[in-house]
Parts: C-alpha cells; sequence; structure tokens
C-alpha cells in the first residue's frame, strides 16, 4: 500500500514539474508588454475583491420607517411637518424610490408580472409624478398614476362597507362612549394619541396603525374590531391602513395637509357631529352627519375643524381606510407586498 502511495505521489510531483515549466517557458515567448498587461490586470482584480469583501452592504431604508412621524415631544403627528429626519413627509428619502422598486421585482418573482404595468410606472417615474402634481393633490410617498381623481366620492364606491358600517352605527358608538368615560378620570387615558394641531385638541384611538393591528385597543372595543373584518375593501396589510375613533375637541383646526397616497379612499362614519364642524377637500366643504358615512380623497390638500362651543362637545367620527375602487385585485396584492409594515 505504501509503495503505490509512493508511486502515485512521485507521478504528481513530476506532472507539477511539467506544468510549472510549461507555464513559465509559456511566459518567455509571450511579449513582455502582454506579461505586464496580464499582471495589471491581476492586481486590480485582487483589489477589487478585496475592496467588496471589506465593504459593509447598505441596507435599504424601511418604507414603514419612512412613514413614522413623531415630533420632539413624542406626539403622535398626523399633520403638521415635524422636522424628524426619519419622516419621509419632512425629508427627502433618496432609498425610497430603490427600496420600492426592488420590493416589486421581488414580488414579480414570486408571483408574476402580469397587472404590474400601472404599478412599474409609478415606481420609475415617482419623482416626476409627485414634483408634475398640481397643488391641490399631492400625495407626500406614492402615486399610483391613471386613477379618476375627486375631492369626494359617492356612497355607491364602496357601497357594501358603507351600508355596513352605517348599520352597525350604534354598536360603534356604544362602545366609543363606553372608553371615552375614562376621559373623566384623567387627562389622556392609555391607548388614545394626541396629534399636533395650532389650536384645540385632536384625539385618536387606533385599531389598525399604519397596517399594524393594536391588540390592547382592539379587546377594549371588540364588536367595532371584529366588525373591520367583515369590511371587504378595508385596507389592512399595508402602512396606508389605518382604523381610529377621530375626536376633536371644540375650538380645534387641523393644518391643511396632505395624505401618503392616493390608492385608498378614506371613510369617516359620523359618530357626534355637533354645529360647527366641517372637513374642507380640495377646497370644498362638507359636513359630517351623526351614523351617515363621508368619503373622500386624503391625498387632496384637506383640513377639518370644530368651531363649536364647549357645551356642543367634541366631534367623533370612525375612521376607517378602504382601497380606491379603480385599483385592481392584482394591484392591491402587490401593493399589500410592497408596502408591507415593516419591509
Amino acid at each position: 500500500m505504501s509503495l503505490e502511495w509512493l508511486v502515485a505521489w512521485s507521478w504528481s510531483l513530476d506532472g507539477l514539474r511539467d506544468c510549472i515549466g510549461t507555464g513559465i517557458q509559456s511566459v518567455r515567448d509571450c511579449d513582455s508588454t502582454a506579461v505586464v498587461t496580464v499582471a495589471c490586470l491581476l492586481v486590480l482584480f485582487v483589489w477589487y475583491c478585496y475592496h467588496v469583501g471589506r465593504e459593509q452592504p447598505r441596507p435599504y431604508v424601511s418604507v414603514n420607517s419612512l412613514l413614522q412621524g413623531v415630533d420632539a415631544n413624542g406626539l403622535q403627528n398626523g399633520s403638521v411637518y415635524c422636522q424628524s429626519p426619519e419622516c419621509v413627509r419632512c425629508t427627502h428619502q433618496d432609498g425610497l424610490n430603490q427600496k420600492l422598486y426592488h420590493n416589486l421585482q421581488e414580488y414579480a418573482k414570486r408571483y408574476s408580472w402580469s397587472g404590474m404595468g400601472r404599478i412599474h410606472k409609478g415606481i420609475r417615474e415617482q419623482g416626476r409624478y409627485l414634483s408634475s402634481r398640481p397643488s391641490i393633490q399631492k400625495p407626500e410617498i406614492f402615486f399610483l398614476p391613471d386613477l379618476p381623481t375627486t375631492p369626494y366620492f359617492s356612497r355607491d364606491a364602496q357601497r357594501h362597507d358603507v351600508e355596513l358600517l352605517e348599520r352597525n352605527f350604534q354598536t360603534i358608538l356604544c362602545e366609543f362612549e363606553t372608553l371615552y368615560k375614562a376621559f373623566s378620570n384623567c387627562s389622556l387615558p392609555q391607548g388614545w394619541k394626541v396629534n399636533s394641531t395650532p389650536s384645540g385638541e385632536w384625539f385618536t384611538f387606533y385599531f389598525v396603525n399604519q397596517g399594524v393591528c393594536v391588540p390592547r385597543n382592539c379587546r377594549k372595543c371588540p364588536r367595532t374590531y371584529r366588525l373591520l373584518g367583515s369590511l371587504r375593501t378595508c385596507i389592512g396589510n399595508n402602512v396606508f391602513g389605518n382604523a381610529c375613533i377621530s375626536v376633536l375637541s371644540p375650538g380645534t383646526v387641523i393644518t391643511e395637509h396632505y395624505g401618503p397616497t392616493n390608492i385608498r379612499i378614506r371613510c369617516h362614519l359620523g359618530l357626534k357631529t355637533p354645529n360647527g364642524c366641517e372637513l374642507v377637500v380640495g377646497g370644498e366643504p362638507q359636513c359630517w352627519a351623526e351614523g351617515r358615512c363621508l368619503l373622500f380623497d386624503d391625498s387632496f390638500l384637506h383640513t377639518a375643524f370644530h368651531e363649536g362651543s364647549a357645551d356642543d362637545g367634541p366631534r367623533v367620527v370612525f375612521m376607517v381606510d378602504l382601497w380606491h375602487p379603480n385599483v385592481a385585485a392584482a394591484e392591491r396584492q402587490a401593493l399589500d407586498f410592497i408596502f408591507a409594515p415593516g419591509r
């Protein structure tokens, strides 16, 4: 056995010696300029491999983090510019479009490019769309091209969900009244958020906040939360989806602002609507009515105010984000993937 090994080893050495000799002779026969060129290319290749190996990969910016806006006092900021470096409303994020396109490609590889033309067009030309939009409608994060635009939508836009919400008006109102009693015991009960406003007070109680369920709040209003699951067009799986109770105290004015996207319709179900309250979208005023839904596109410049007296009490609406009726089913699935919370 050892003799066979020695013979094989000797043969290997002879082969290696012949290979080296052949290589040296080939170099001698070559032109000196060619040898120098090959040597330079080899050095450049080694340097490139070393440089790439040391470089840390640049992480993509999380879409969800771009949507977070918290001001210096830690208040939930739903309208005014908070100057936070993490807030896409306040700071231009060069990585956003790159991140969105990466997510779209990942979705198409897993599923299909079929029906993605409008989303692809929107992402590739997002900068041009947002910069050239008229000032009356200018979504701050994502604009889907070729969607019909109007400040307000009729009930027929999402008739099933509108009728379902209105039939359950008393259910939602009763759970709100139970919830609101806690305000008499402390200034800001657990689960409520206070939003920045130039005057007055604006409180929100979220069941779904930017596509993320808030379990503690949902347990306090179980029938309202179950109702959300019965809505056919509720946006619940991406960062543009919200569901909450919104309360404006008398004397409150919400600063004019744009919503983040035009792919949704914001639905307000009036729970308590005293006199002196108005919603203005795209320069067109509307009033809420108790037990009735008001649908609007919040990518238009909009504001709301409560000019009633303290005796009138707060204006209260149940707010939920629904899909724009002209966003196709395949597009909804892709947008849920692209804008998934935390992606």
